[in-house]
């Protein structure tokens, strides 16, 4: 067993879990009633799915490779998703001191989440 990647696809979840809640409340609910026109208030609203999923599958994935021990595509499907998560938490890093927002790194703090995961991951390919 893979004590990295175990704690990578744990925080993984867990990351997914305050999506699935704080997301819907903090995010999809102002969206959907917003002024926004329907098509891409229906976009966004789809994305954010996605991106539910997509975390929620990448946690079970490193959960799956922690337990099944080294194999020839271990280390890459690691990498892949440590690469994918560093990739979220520089997005909400770009974003969020693009604005010009006071203490901006306590806005849109999802990098905060995210980065862990990116870092647990890496160290699971060691």
């Amino acid at each position: 067993m893979n004590g990295w990647l175990l704690a990578a696809g744990i925080t993984a979840l867990g990351v997914a879990a305050v999506h699935l809640v704080g997301g819907h409340r903090d995010v999809v609910r102002p969206l959907l009633s917003s002024g926004l026109a329907n098509e891409p208030k229906r976009v966004l609203h789809a994305v954010w799915h996605m991106v539910s999923i997509d975390l929620t599958l990448s946690g079970v994935v490193l959960l799956g490779l922690s337990l099944t021990g080294r194999t020839a595509g271990t280390g890459l499907v690691a990498w892949f998703v440590a690469a994918h998560f560093l990739a979220y938490a520089v997005a909400f890093l770009v974003v969020t001191l693009s604005v010009g927002w006071s203490r901006p790194l306590l806005r849109l703090p999802q990098w905060i989440l995210l980065l862990p995961v990116a870092a647990l991951a890496a160290a699971g390919t060691a």
